[in-house]
């Protein structure tokens, strides 16, 4: 078994400069108690100014320092971790976040579909520069190994045999210790965890404490005691908050595009798809707008959704200020891929069908573009639309045209060519709208194919007569 760490060394500042347009611009975080508010992390650009983490507000106010300033919220972070755990879960099965700072997962079955060990990693890689998150990866033997080997390393992978040579270069406080154990041997002369690993163990048993021997076997893989895996939920929820009274449409753009993206990154993850999702506005002194976006099918592109929220949005009449944003779904379908032709031939300016129904949909309304459904009626002129339900097992095999006529009208061709038929439509007797129809379909004197029938006069069905054929529709 092996296993990559992903180690995550500033997520509290990635997950917001993810959401800013202009991350580069300079930044700190900030925590503690009113009375004496230190920075907890910077951006690069603060750092340049001479901002450090610890400072304290007041002195980076008295140096008249010009950086925006935002207060730390663990649990965004978190949340932030559960959906990198949920993007990871694509890769692998066996997920865990409890090892802190750090996502792992195991690799060694995941090699087997999406190749060699460099293949994956650069696929990681890619992914994460995507979403915005800075990372280190190391590949090792066991979970433990791998997150202490990333506190220093970013790229190695380690097998079995190397190991514990691996490790012994480890600085002592880099190997996931205690300080006050890390302090402890400090003082012992102790530099690097080789010479840790050198003691001999009933010395390390009397006296330090019984974590420290544990920790060293699950580093060294002596203790396979299993980690507790993740499991990614069946909802998707993604919030994020304004520091300023957004009034423009066009303002909401930037946090929309992320968050659509973070929603099709979590279908892709679950190997599902959204039919319907919510846009939630928060406004300071009124109750959220609630904006649903509906599918015709589920869908998973993440240029899609946004193109779609994107309409919505536009068009929504807001009645305040927005001084958040929350996408949810709780539905979460299975997606089926749309079948294609391997040589499909496409102009570069077009666009596919489904993503253009979408748009539609989203432009013109809900009730403009509709679809067709199978019902319990064989006569054409009774159409349902929005219906769901599937065709039975017969109806598949029945040739019928892509465009219906709205009414039955005559055929004006002299001279036509039977394809085949008749097929005998005989329903309705019901409800005082019966029809006794067989159903033909032919080419006319041009080429075209059409659906044409004509009144059934007796209990056999007979060639049609010349003349006599109404048009009912027309093949592509």
């Amino acid at each position: 078994m092996r296993w990559a760490c992903i180690f995550l060394p500033q997520l509290a500042l990635d997950c917001l400069l993810r959401r800013l347009p202009d991350p580069a611009a300079p930044l700190a975080l900030v925590h503690g108690p009113v009375q004496k508010r230190t920075v907890f992390a910077i951006n690069a650009s603060a750092r340049d100014l001479g901002m450090r983490p610890g400072m304290t507000l007041a002195a980076m106010h008295a140096l008249g320092l010009p950086c925006r300033t935002v207060e730390y919220d663990p649990r965004e972070v978190e949340r932030l971790r559960e959906f990198l755990a949920a993007w990871a879960y694509r890769y692998s099965s066996q997920v865990s976040v409890e090892l802190s700072h750090a996502i792992v997962l195991e690799i060694a079955h995941s090699q087997r579909l999406f190749g060699p060990w460099a293949d994956l990693e650069k696929r990681l890689r890619d992914e994460l520069h995507t979403l915005g998150i800075r990372h280190r990866i190391v590949a090792a033997p066991n979970p433990h190994a791998a997150r202490v080997l990333a506190n220093v390393h970013d790229g190695i992978a380690i097998d079995a045999g190397v190991l514990r040579h691996a490790l012994g270069q480890l600085p002592i406080e880099r190997a996931g210790m205690p300080g006050e154990l890390v302090e402890a041997f400090q003082r012992m002369g102790l530099r690097k965890l080789r010479q840790v690993l050198a003691l001999p163990r009933d010395g390390i048993n009397r006296r330090f404490p019984s974590s420290l021997a544990a920790h060293l076997d699950r580093l060294c893989g002596h203790d396979v005691t299993p980690l507790q895996w993740y499991r990614p939920p069946d909802q998707f929820e993604a919030r994020i908050e304004f520091e300023y009274d957004v009034e423009s449409s066009t303002a909401l753009l930037f946090p929309l595009r992320r968050l659509t993206a973070d929603l099709a990154t979590f279908l892709l993850s679950r190997d599902g798809g959204a039919q319907q999702f919510t846009i939630r506005l928060e406004h300071e002194r009124t109750g959220p707008t609630d904006i649903e976006v509906g599918l015709l099918a589920p869908e998973r592109d993440a240029a899609l959704l946004f193109e779609l929220a994107r309409g919505r949005v536009e068009n929504a009449s807001v009645p305040a200020p927005v001084r958040g944003m929350t996408l949810l779904t709780r539905l979460l379908p299975p997606f089926v891929p749309a079948a294609r032709d391997l040589f499909e031939a496409r102009s570069r300016q077009g666009i596919p069908w489904i993503q253009l129904r979408e748009r539609l949909r989203a432009r013109l309304g809900d009730e403009a573009v509709h679809g067709l459904g199978w019902h319990a009626d064989h006569r054409p002129e009774i159409v349902r639309s929005g219906s769901k339900s599937q065709p039975p097992a017969f109806a598949k095999s029945l040739p019928r045209p892509g465009w219906l006529l709205p009414q039955p009208q005559p055929l004006q061709d002299s001279f036509v060519r039977l394809i085949a038929g008749p097929e005998r439509v005989e329903s309705g007797w019901w409800d005082g709208q019966g029809i006794r129809r067989d159903y033909y379909i032919v080419e006319t004197s041009r080429g075209q194919r059409a659906w044409a029938f004509c009144d059934a006069q007796c209990d056999l069905p007979a060639p049609p007569l010349p003349g006599r054929l109404m048009l009912h529709g027309w093949f592509a």
